[in-house]
């Protein structure tokens, strides 16, 4: 067997380990991820990788080629601090990817300041809910 077609017989089984990384651990090794395909049966929390992004399944499908994971919100969620060494500027996140306690954002530009979360589930913008954020910077 070529390290080729090893490599291939390989896949299925890391995708399937991969499965069981929390989402920090899954955002340092996203390449582990099987690639969004079109025709696909996905189900609720499957992740996948889409232009390099990861991302979730909210609800189960069968994807379709106009329905990809960065259009498609009612389906798929992107998980966010795509990098927890790098501060991400603050994005508007639904319930599926809020951001957590500790979780740090450059709000509302990556020139303006740094705010930290003070609570879990927090969909809010620092500007919104003020109480939600610790700023930092």
């Amino acid at each position: 067997m070529s390290l080729i077609d090893r490599a291939r017989a390989l896949r299925p089984i890391i995708e399937r380990l991969a499965a069981i990384l929390e989402d920090e651990q899954a955002l340092e090794a996203v390449e582990l991820f099987p690639a969004w395909k079109a025709d696909t049966e996905y189900a609720i929390d499957d992740r996948v990788r889409y232009d390099g992004v990861l991302y979730k399944v909210l609800q189960a499908h069968t994807s379709q080629e106009n329905w990809t994971p960065d259009t498609a919100v009612s389906l798929y969620v992107r998980v966010l601090i795509p990098d927890p060494q790098v501060i991400p500027v603050w994005e508007q996140p639904s319930a599926g990817n809020a951001y957590m306690t500790g979780d740090k954002v450059y709000f509302p530009t990556a020139e303006d300041d740094i705010y930290e979360s003070t609570i879990d589930n927090n969909v809010w913008s620092p500007a919104d809910y003020p109480a939600g954020w610790n700023k930092l910077t």
